[in-house]
């Protein structure tokens, strides 16, 4: 861990680092995880929790934001496949909403 590495970056596991991830571990689990207080970044760094965010606008790191990109690109791709199968858990409606709203959180990492 680099004590001057002024950049903020991004989880490397970006889809499950955030709110939703958390609150949708403690509504199926019933478990309030801690905080980790340092994290494997998108870049192959390990830094303080603190110094990421989910937040497009945030992250400085240009290595982190090309890695969030690709993961909200591959996370839509999983959401419209998963909604294509017969049970799936949300409608094609919801899924293409998913979807819509990852692909415009990648765009927003991407410039």
């Amino acid at each position: 861990m680099s004590e001057t590495d002024p950049h903020i970056h991004v989880d490397q596991k970006v889809m499950q680092a955030s709110a939703g991830g958390r609150n949708a571990m403690v509504l199926t689990l019933g478990l309030v995880p801690d905080s980790p207080s340092v994290v494997t970044t998108g870049c192959g760094l390990q830094v303080p929790y603190a110094m990421t965010s989910p937040r497009p606008e945030s992250v400085t790191c240009l290595a982190c934001r090309e890695h969030a990109h690709r993961e909200h690109l591959s996370w839509a791709e999983q959401v419209e496949r998963l909604s294509r199968w017969p049970g799936a858990p949300f409608t094609g409606d919801q899924a293409a909403e998913a979807a819509k709203w990852a692909r415009d959180l990648a765009k927003r990492f991407s410039g």
